[in-house]
């Protein structure tokens, strides 16, 4: 057997809520901000929508049993807010969490952790409407939120993830409009920024509260790794990843926020009052990171026709490909040696943060070939190359505790709708229909032993 990982290492997989559940308007679900913002026209490609998804709400007891065809050892999900508590506050809803019990009671009947993310995106429409991240009352919302949750779950769950990715929440949802709520507003944007990170530092607090030690709470960041395409592009790529990792980890880590080349994206003093860095540096026990592909960046005038795409607020800067480098169906750019450079720099920063990958994988345009299976090579080669990269920063002393790919299930993928595959499970939408595809067993082999298998010839 190929490269071994360390005793203990926790192999998964990650969903969201959202991008997989459906059944929007079941048993008392109200909507969220998405199911408002995919009937925006043009927000999403082919006027897609998250209304059936993969149908996972009522197909549980079936996506259980693949889980556990695969091997997995932890499935992370997140709960949808407005499915457990319709109004955004007050009680809990019975119907809507009902479900999420029968999910963590099914997980581990069948020996997979529960890694519950108590928000992946998808806000109450009910407290978007009353300013949503925007407003300070929104960290406490939260708080509340996370606290009932755990008191639902709490005795079956051991690891716990605040928030998923909550750069994307502010930038693309409050800052370019791109994503929920859909909104082009800085001053919003630099707000929300604080009150997620505010909303992150009180969860945490009552989770502890409520659970005590011996439980693991972290949070989801996606950093940044811009790469300088050119030895003298090196303090721009590091003003640039500045923008997007130094906003969020500083702040956890060191209750302070960073000094910006932009500043508009730094919360101002009128929104940060007096015990909330220290209250967003509530202590975690690990770094939850999500990685898909590093960014390679150069000042515009040296550009030299690369395929560059404007980066916003930098006039002078954009992000290139380089010759050489092979993309996803996405158009990200696959180089697994950037994965071990980022996990090695990352953990200079934070050393002694123990770090999860809870996202990693590729999308590719696959499909069901005529004998009824999915081939997808370029996966394999993704997930070898990644996990490859992976184990040599463990061996370079990162302290990675485990990996979850994304993701189990092809599912809504946000603004691109149902035009992007990343699962290790073809779904077809018409039918519902599960196909493992050919990277679902290569993940289930490095599972069981917990390794790379070796390259096969031929």
């Amino acid at each position: 057997m190929g490269e071994r990982f360390p005793a203990r290492f926790v192999w998964g997989a990650a969903t969201a809520s959202y991008q997989i559940e459906g059944a929007v308007a079941d048993d008392g679900r109200t909507p969220s901000c998405w199911d408002v913002f995919t009937r925006k026209p043009g927000a999403i490609r082919n006027g897609d929508t998250g209304d059936i998804a993969c149908d996972a709400y009522h197909r549980l007891d079936e996506d259980l049993d693949l889980m556990a065809e695969l091997g997995l050892q932890s499935y992370r999900f997140s709960v949808a807010w407005s499915r457990v508590i319709p109004e955004g506050t007050g009680p809990i809803n019975p119907d809507g969490i009902r479900y999420y019990k029968r999910l963590v009671d099914g997980l581990i009947e069948r020996g997979i952790q529960p890694t519950v993310t108590l928000f992946h995106w998808d806000l109450p429409q009910v407290l978007q409407d009353r300013g949503g991240w925007a407003s300070r009352e929104c960290a406490y919302w939260f708080a509340d939120y996370a606290a009932m949750i755990a008191e639902a779950l709490g005795d079956r769950v051991a690891r716990w993830i605040t928030l998923n990715e909550p750069a994307i929440v502010a930038d693309r949802g409050y800052r370019d409009g791109t994503h929920a709520p859909g909104l082009k507003d800085p001053a919003q944007a630099s707000a929300a920024t604080h009150h997620l990170l505010l909303g992150h530092g009180l969860a945490t607090n009552r989770l502890r509260s409520l659970l005590g030690p011996s439980i693991s709470i972290g949070i989801t960041l996606d950093p940044l790794y811009a790469v300088p395409l050119r030895p003298e592009d090196a303090e721009l790529a590091a003003e640039i990843a500045a923008g997007k990792t130094d906003l969020y980890l500083q702040p956890l880590l060191k209750a302070t926020y960073p000094t910006l080349r932009r500043e508009e994206l730094v919360p101002t003093p009128n929104v940060v009052n007096r015990g909330d860095l220290d209250a967003i540096a509530e202590p975690i026990d690990f770094l939850g990171v999500n990685f898909y592909d590093p960014v390679f960046v150069t000042r515009r005038e040296d550009a030299l026709g690369r395929g560059e795409t404007p980066l916003a607020g930098y006039s002078d800067a954009v992000i290139v490909h380089p010759d050489g480098y092979p993309v996803t169906s996405m158009d990200w750019i696959i180089d697994p040696d950037s994965f071990h450079d980022f996990l090695v720099e990352l953990h200079q920063r934070a050393p002694s943060l123990p770090l999860y990958i809870t996202e990693n994988g590729r999308a590719c345009y696959d499909y069901v070939d005529p004998n009824g299976e999915v081939h997808d090579p370029e996966r394999i080669a993704y997930l070898r190359g990644h996990l490859g990269a992976l184990r040599r920063a463990i061996d370079d002393g990162v302290d990675v505790r485990g990996y979850f790919v994304w993701s189990l299930l092809d599912n809504f993928e946000w603004t691109e709708g149902y035009s992007q595959r990343f699962g290790l499970v073809f779904v077809d939408y018409g039918t519902q229909r599960r196909i493992l595809k050919d990277s679902a067993r290569f993940y289930a082999e490095v599972i069981a032993s917990n390794a790379l298998p070796p390259l096969k010839e031929g």
